[in-house]
């Protein structure tokens, strides 16, 4: 077990950190408000809790959750394997694409906060967690509650025209908000709650659910549903004595699950109530992605890489829904996703790691009967990220809950065991690690701002990119747009920015820099449709300029008939 000065440091950047990457947004400096920022805030997190966990708490992350580590080991594997043998550049698979940010970098900070969060063992570090997570929420609320009310204050584009929250989407703010309802509700069950604080929670989860309607996505609604369900065994389940009621209501609550799920997908009587044509849509982005999985069994198409090649795996019946012209950088599935990203290895990586949740979930339920709101908190939580997970994209500042509560469901459920043999195992690594720890001269807040420096070293230069563009658009200085456009460490290249960069220079009549440019554009990603169709237009392009770029729109689009017919 860890030190307590360094249980109680990994402790604060868990239930800090984490919250924070769900709230916070920077407008006014930078094109990109929400996923750019979200990086950077989620990997200094990670990069500070990983310093900790390795000065202080390896040995304890292996032989207390050996599996669990070796499971994460794997997944970061798998993830380096696809991104090494991706078409794509390196810093394309690193950084993920513009808008998203969810490449290799995101994910591994996902999973050194997960490995940092089942190192807790005090039950004080969950319910700190528990409680960000709860401030996360009210934050969400009376900023959507706002918004909805009086009008946004936050000075950012809104196409959707309803509310966005801290996470500039409509549907990523209804999920999150589904999950507050749920933890929430955790805590309202509990009897012994002050009836002023019971009141408090009952407005705010009924605030929050009519945001949740307002944003008119299905996500929150079924996120919700699944969340008040599972609380609903957990207290049926303390108040028996017996597994017959909390089994029968467990039975009870699948089938009609199986008959909602069954009537969005138009069949049986509630067809006509939850079905929606979004589903459909969903089901060619999952086809697609599986496609890409199976041509690429091994490696995967790259991190972040489903936008590159949507066109090429789609069905032929994707051309006619969603359309020939529609087209999607995600599976709107995070499994299908790290299918499409890693192959094989990384789908059964991912869900191995999954497993480990779903795992301490199971044993304490057995565990205990007690309504415990600490462990439904979190446990529902897991439960609602992961359901959402199957019908949407990651965000970063949603998706960082799904790994945390993963880690901290595994140190929970460590913390709770009573077996002798898990306390002397405990105590004696406890002893070691103390020894060790008495040696260092070195405090865990010194070593976690040496992980963040590291972090921020890391994460920073897409911020600055998207900064250093933003900037050199609005001084019209071709100098200045050239030199953001340059490839360095701190500006790496982004395709979406070298396309508009591309008809910028075009419209302005520089045909020498969108030519050059445009070139580029596909040497750095020869899997960018646009980069090609950009190629074929500009105005230098060459005979075998435009024929090359013709064979490659082919080669990406095959089922189009006239990939030039596809609007510019």
């Amino acid at each position: 077990m860890l030190k307590n000065a360094s249980e109680n440091t990994l402790a604060k950047l868990v239930y800090v950190g984490v919250p924070l990457t769900s709230i916070f947004i920077l407008t006014g400096t930078v094109s990109d408000p929400v996923n750019v920022t979200k990086l950077v805030v989620a990997s200094l997190t990670a990069f500070a809790i990983l310093a900790v966990v390795l000065f202080s708490g390896l040995k304890d992350l292996w032989k207390l959750s050996a599996l669990f580590t070796a499971s994460a080991v794997l997944l970061l594997a798998t993830m380096i394997n696809a991104s090494l043998s991706s078409e794509s550049a390196f810093v394309a698979n690193l950084y993920g694409i513009s808008g998203r940010n969810t490449g290799l970098l995101a994910y591994f900070s996902f999973l050194s906060i997960a490995l940092g969060a089942s190192l807790l063992r005090e039950k004080k570090s969950f319910e700190k967690l528990t409680i960000g997570l709860l401030i996360a929420g009210v934050i969400n609320v009376f900023y959507c509650l706002w918004a909805w009310q009086v009008g946004d204050f936050i000075s950012w584009n809104n196409p959707f025209g309803t509310i966005l929250g801290t996470f500039g989407n409509p549907n990523f703010i209804s999920s999150f908000l589904g999950i507050f309802i749920s933890a929430t509700t955790s805590y309202l069950i509990l009897a012994r709650n002050p009836l002023i604080v019971k009141v408090f929670s009952a407005l705010l989860i009924l605030v929050a659910f009519f945001e949740v309607l307002h944003t008119h996505s299905i996500q929150g609604v079924v996120v919700t549903a699944i969340g008040l369900t599972y609380n609903g065994f957990l207290f049926v389940r303390s108040i028996t004595k017996t597994n017959l009621w909390s089994f029968s209501y467990l039975a009870a609550a699948i089938s009609v699950g199986l008959l909602a799920v069954a009537g969005m997908l138009q069949v049986g009587p509630l067809t006509k109530y939850l079905y929606k044509t979004s589903v459909s849509l969903r089901g060619e982005y999952w086809q697609a992605g599986i496609n890409m999985g199976q041509s690429h069994p091994i490696t995967g198409i790259g991190m972040d890489g489903y936008g590159n090649l949507y066109r090429q795996a789609r069905d032929a019946s994707a051309l006619i829904l969603p359309g020939v012209s529609v087209i999607t950088n995600a599976a709107h599935n995070v499994v299908v996703d790290f299918f499409a990203y890693g192959g094989y290895p990384l789908l059964f990586a991912y869900l191995f790691f999954l497993f480990f949740g779903a795992k301490s979930i199971v044993i304490i339920v057995l565990r205990s009967r007690e309504f415990n709101p600490v462990f439904a908190s979190l446990s529902v939580s897991w439960i609602c990220y992961q359901a959402q997970s199957i019908i949407s994209i990651n965000q970063i500042g949603l998706a960082i809950w799904g790994w945390a509560l993963t880690g901290a469901l595994v140190g929970y459920e460590y913390s709770t065991r009573t077996a002798p043999d898990s306390d002397n195992d405990a105590a004696r690594i406890n002893k070691r690690t103390s020894q060790s720890n008495r040696q260092s001269n070195f405090s865990p807040t010194l070593i976690a701002g040496l992980g963040a420096v590291v972090g921020a070293l890391i994460a920073v230069p897409p911020y600055n990119a998207d900064l250093t563009w933003r900037n050199a658009l609005a001084s019209q200085n071709l100098t200045q747009v050239e030199k953001a456009l340059t490839p360095s460490y701190m500006t790496p290249s982004d395709s979406t920015r070298l396309a508009s960069a591309v008809m910028l220079l075009e419209q302005a009549k520089l045909f020498d820099q969108s030519y050059k440019y445009a070139k580029y554009a596909v040497e750095f990603n020869p899997n960018y449709f646009d980069a090609w169709k950009i190629l074929y237009y500009v105005k230098k392009s060459t005979v075998e300029d435009k024929k090359l770029a013709l064979e490659n729109l082919k080669r990406l689009d095959p089922l189009n008939p006239d990939v030039l017919a596809v609007p510019k």
